[in-house]
């Protein structure tokens, strides 16, 4: 229990201590579903979700719920928004190393949950308030307690088959059907490789019809009323196209589910990863745990013994879901809810030792040195470099790679790490911490050493990300907005441009050019507000009596000179490239 609980408080260190603002929240998906949560605690309505007043119907609730609970008990912060989100991943990551322990013994347990808690992948896709992590946590502990339903010598077997159920009805509330689909699908292949599939007794300790009903009694309420309150109730259109409006079923389970899987929903907000990539990315996503990969395939997956089982499960667990996507669109952290799977595996392996550990061990040890010695070049090369008003001034523009997960990283250039000098040298010093204990350490002081190494380098990542604060979101913008005389604001392009201004001012805004991607369906349904503008509709609002204030982007700005005239632009504030615009 001790390592178990190292491996939590390590998550913990990393995870908690991330949440801590700046950063604030990123325009984009990252303050869009903050609001969210804010406009249904303000609101009383927690069942159809709003942005700007306009039905956002293509989520399932439990996120906002949580960051709601979280602004009620906290008050309405970034931080508070992110709370929920970090405890999960710690929990997580102890529910990961707790699977280990049981299946592998005490170190098996912590080097699962070490892997868990330092691997890049993890913390990466927990910088944005997305459902993933949680959803993660869900399928992990739902699958322990699948195996643990099974076994002939566990004294409370329906206790766990019903936890298992419950799970799942969880996971549909945090992120649809796929919540579903990933533990059947993973438990189903172990039941047909172990020849338990068909047999009475597999039946019998699983609970079917009494799991079944738990499930839905936690799931199905939520999806019944959400149904009921946004007609047409039961639509099996096969298609998606611009300017329908088929109510919630449709929209959520036939173009967010099938018709994404299909690559055939409408809006396409999103872009997909080539499927070499999807596969090789995760070498990184597994750093610096990866190394030890090759060790996985000397582990036994054919004995009757638990070990063997859980290394089994965790097999099918990964693999189907990997090929899943393979097919499918896919982001880079669609796979996520495999990961506590892969660090299952990759604890079993440490924990057994031998040759192929030492040699990975030796070569991470050699590969920190040389990310140590790149991020020295880097300082050097950046040294003397000025750094006038925030990075952005710096960064190039990449807005078709804006739709995947990392698409600003191709706005990096030489010169923007001169902003990022400090999380430089922490990051490089970072790395030398993991080179010299890699080298002049052995078996667990070694891994631990790697773990200190990541646990320093993301809260240097994290120092880096205050530096790209101005361009990733607009605070800034905000603030001056409150500090400003009362008056409306128009936000130039799609809400996600700007959400972190609705966030932090808390307003509601007329948006020009907005009635597309994510708002464009919610847009047709009977009674959505005439928040829509076109350029047609600016010059008269703009030039009236009244105060209206207008963020726009840099590119966008020579566009709006020409439709309303220079002298009609007054700035009230500048930041990470984009402005605030006031009439008068």
């Amino acid at each position: 229990m001790r390592l178990n609980l190292t491996a939590a408080l390590i998550a913990g260190v990393i995870f908690l201590g991330c949440i801590v603002s700046p950063p604030g929240l990123m325009d984009d998906v990252d303050a869009v579903q903050a609001q969210i949560a804010r406009n249904m605690l303000d609101s009383g309505d927690w069942v159809t979700a709003r942005l700007n007043g306009v039905a956002y119907l293509e989520k399932a609730p439990l996120t906002y719920w949580m960051m709601a609970a979280s602004f009620a008990v906290f008050g309405v912060h970034d931080w508070a928004a992110r709370l929920p989100f970090a405890l999960g991943v710690v929990l997580l990551c102890w529910v990961t190393a707790q699977f280990g322990k049981w299946a592998f013994g005490a170190d098996g347990g912590f080097y699962s949950g070490l892997c868990s808690s330092t691997a890049v992948g993890l913390w990466l896709f927990t910088r944005i308030l997305i459902p993933d992590a949680v959803l993660t946590l869900t399928i992990a502990f739902g699958l322990w307690a699948f195996l643990r339903a099974l076994e002939a010598d566990e004294p409370r077997p329906r206790a766990w088959a019903l936890a298992f159920w419950a799970s799942m009805g969880v996971g549909l509330l945090l992120k649809g059907l796929i919540a579903l689909l990933f533990p059947v699908a993973g438990a189903g292949l172990y039941l047909f490789f172990t020849g338990q599939l068909f047999l009475a007794r597999t039946w019998r300790r699983a609970m079917f019809v009494p799991g079944l009903a738990l499930m839905l009694l936690i799931a199905a309420p939520w999806h019944v009323l959400a149904t009921l309150r946004n007609p047409p109730h039961l639509d099996f259109t096969m298609h998606s196209e611009a300017g329908s409006y088929r109510g919630f079923f449709w929209f959520y389970f036939l173009n967010e589910h099938v018709l994404r899987f299909l690559n055939l929903r409408y809006p396409r907000d999103y872009n997909t990863v080539p499927r070499v990539w999807f596969w090789l990315f995760h070498l990184l996503w597994f750093f610096p745990w990866s190394v030890y990969f090759p060790a996985i395939a000397r582990l036994d997956f054919r004995s009757a013994d638990r070990a063997s089982r859980v290394r089994l499960l965790a097999l099918c667990w990964a693999g189907f879901l990997m090929v899943f996507f393979s097919f499918s669109t896919t982001q880079e952290y669609y796979s996520l809810p495999c990961y506590p799977a892969m660090a299952l595996l990759l604890g079993s392996a440490l924990a057994k030792g031998g040759k192929v550990i030492e040699v990975g061990t030796r070569l991470m040890a050699g590969i920190s040195a040389l990310a140590a010695a790149a991020v020295a070049a880097i300082l050097a090369r950046v040294q003397g470099i000025p750094t006038p008003g925030d990075i952005s001034a710096a960064l190039t523009h990449h807005p078709d790679l804006y739709t995947l997960s990392l698409g600003h990283m191709g706005d990096l250039t030489i010169e923007s790490f001169a902003y990022l000098r400090a999380p430089l040298a922490l990051a490089g010093a970072a790395f030398l911490s993991g080179a010299v204990g890699g080298l002049a350490m052995k078996g667990r002081r070694a891994l631990l050493a790697f773990a200190f190494m990541m646990t320093l380098f993301f809260h240097a990542a994290r120092l880096a990300l205050v530096g790209f604060d101005p361009y990733l979101g607009s605070r800034a913008l905000a603030e001056a907005l409150v500090r400003a005389p009362e008056g409306t604001l128009i936000v130039d392009d799609q809400y996600y441009t700007f959400s972190s201004v609705f966030f932090y001012a808390n307003r509601t805004a007329l948006l020009l050019n907005g009635r597309q991607m994510n708002l464009e369906y919610g847009s047709n349904a009977p009674g959505a507000p005439p928040v829509f503008l076109e350029d047609k509709d600016l010059p008269a609002l703009w030039k009236s009596e009244a105060r209206y204030y207008l963020t726009a982007e840099g590119p966008n700005v020579p566009r709006l000179e020409r439709l309303l005239g220079k002298e009609w632009l007054h700035v009230v504030a500048a930041s990470g490239g984009k402005f605030l615009f006031v009439n008068r």
